[in-house]
C-alpha cells in the first residue's frame, strides 16, 4: 500500500475483482443488459410481423412507421418541424 492504490482484502470473493471491481454487481447488470436485449428482439420481431400484416392489407408500412414517429412527438415540436420543413420547401419551390 506504500504506492497508493488501494488492495484487496479478501481476494476469495466473487463481490471483489482486481481494480475494486465487484463482480458479481457488474454480472448482475450485464445479465439484466442480456436479458432485456433479448426482450428487445423479440418485441421487435413482433412488430416486424405486424407491419407486414398491415401491409398485406394495403397499408403503407413506411408512412405507418412515419404516423408511429410523429405521434410520439410533443404537439408544439411537431408544428415546429411542419413549420420549418416548409420554409425550407417554399425556399426551394418545392411548395
Amino acid at each position: 500500500m506504500a504506492d497508493g492504490a488501494a488492495a484487496i482484502a479478501d481476494t476469495s470473493s466473487s463481490a471483489v475483482a482486481t481494480g475494486g471491481v465487484a463482480a458479481d454487481r457488474l454480472r448482475s447488470f450485464i445479465e439484466r443488459i442480456e436479458r432485456l436485449e433479448e426482450d428487445k428482439q423479440a418485441i421487435m420481431a413482433d412488430m416486424k410481423e405486424v407491419y407486414a400484416e398491415a401491409k398485406g392489407e394495403g397499408y403503407d408500412a413506411k408512412i405507418m412507421r412515419q404516423i408511429v414517429r410523429i405521434r410520439k412527438m410533443d404537439r408544439v415540436e411537431r408544428q415546429e418541424q411542419e413549420a420549418i420543413l416548409e420554409l425550407y420547401l417554399s425556399a426551394l419551390g418545392e411548395a
